[in-house]
């Protein structure tokens, strides 16, 4: 029987995000990518995904998927078997980034939702992939989601709980991985979760950004196969 094994999209991300790795884990997981796009909170988005989701399962998020997987940890801990963390953080925005994307939702709130820009496109990707199909993924992607969905998506994460208290209480097998030119959620940040979370594994991606699951997708599966099998 395949393992179930939720993975959690980021800001902006659909389904396309992880699917190399449900293509290169299924002959070992039942992958279910859940839609977050539905629900202006975290909580609400966690609720969603565990309304639908089997009695236990594996769960991997990337960056706002982290914050939605630490939710879940709190609202259901014994359904959850084991963790893995891409390119996110465990702590609340800094003052910086709060005015960032509370200026980024009252622009769209009077203009067009024009998606990833070509100037914010080298924070979530590395330089060396911005003229790739990589960088075409990551604008098709935004442009679906929409501007809607972006909003609810801002509004959640600007009020997230601080998931820092809870990490010394996670007992699952726990992976928490990060792109070394991750701009959005430097590497420092995983380090803060690997080094609270008892027993938890690190992994650093080479020339990579805020996407491993997109930048490098083969050895992404190969961490979760790895971190699948215990």
């Amino acid at each position: 029987m395949l393992a179930p094994l939720i993975l959690l999209p980021g800001l902006l991300c659909d389904a396309t995000l992880w699917r190399a790795q449900v293509q290169d884990l299924a002959d070992v997981a039942a992958a279910i990518v859940p839609d977050l796009t539905l629900d202006s909170s975290i909580e609400a988005m966690a609720a969603r995904v565990l309304a639908a989701a089997p009695p236990v399962f594996a769960l991997a998020g990337l960056s706002m998927g982290g914050y939605v997987a630490f939710e879940i940890l709190r609202q259901a801990p014994a359904r959850v078997e084991r963790l893995a963390l891409f390119s996110t953080s465990a702590a609340p925005d800094d003052p910086a980034r709060v005015a960032a994307r509370r200026g980024g939702i009252e622009s769209l709130k009077h203009g067009r939702f024009i998606g990833v820009t070509s100037r914010l496109l080298p924070q979530l990707i590395h330089p060396s992939r911005i003229g790739s199909e990589v960088g075409e993924t990551v604008t098709a992607m935004a442009k679906r989601v929409g501007g809607a969905a972006f909003l609810r998506q801002q509004q959640a994460i600007l009020g997230r709980s601080d998931s820092r208290p809870g990490l010394a209480t996670i007992r699952v097998p726990t992976l928490v991985a990060v792109g070394d030119a991750d701009m959005l959620t430097p590497p420092e940040q995983s380090c803060e979760i690997n080094a609270a979370v008892a027993g938890s594994t690190f992994h650093l991606f080479e020339q990579c950004g805020h996407l491993p699951a997109l930048e490098r997708p083969a050895e992404t599966s190969a961490l979760l196969r790895r971190w699948l099998s215990g």
